[in-house]
């Protein structure tokens, strides 16, 4: 199974895509979605085209986007919500189921601390994607978001073989 997770951003929207084969994940491919400059409809419009493309390019089976957090700063929420609401849109459009995940349990899953700074989960992404190149380090968080999706499925799974 593909799974594509998206890290959320106005300016730069994140982006990876692993393979999940029963425990074993591998890297797919990742990059960054840029809005530019200009109207904020131009650039929404710019990052649904390009998330849109990827899912073309890549055609992955389900997908994770990372919850918003509100800062003190309302209209910068307010636009960072808007993006991800591109984030949300694109993928269920495709047909895809869409997972959302907290900051801290991203975090959690990836590098086993809540509070992790994007150094320290760049650098399990790479642990435990062998040979992956960072686009930077939104395209690491989205990997991390897949990562974590990934292991919520894993658990849902064993939890059914649990149940039946």
């Amino acid at each position: 199974m593909r799974v594509l997770g998206i890290d959320p951003g106005l300016v730069n929207m994140g982006w990876g895509v692993i393979h999940i084969d029963g425990s074993r994940l591998s890297h797919v491919a990742n990059g960054v979605c840029k809005s530019g400059k200009g109207d904020l409809a131009v650039r929404l419009l710019a990052l649904h085209d390009q998330l849109g493309a990827v899912i073309a390019a890549h055609k992955p089976e389900e997908a994770a986007v990372e919850q918003t957090f509100v800062n003190s700063n309302g209209a910068a929420t307010l636009k960072l919500g808007q993006a991800r609401g591109i984030a949300m849109l694109v993928p269920a459009r495709a047909g895809l189921a869409v997972g959302e995940y907290a900051p801290n349990a991203i975090k959690k899953a990836v590098v086993g601390v809540g509070h992790a700074d994007k150094a320290q989960i760049a650098h399990m992404v790479k642990l435990q994607l062998p040979g992956v190149d960072l686009a930077g380090p939104d395209a690491a968080d989205a990997l991390a978001i897949a990562i974590c999706h990934a292991h919520h499925l894993q658990s849902a799974r064993a939890a059914a073989r649990v149940v039946a």
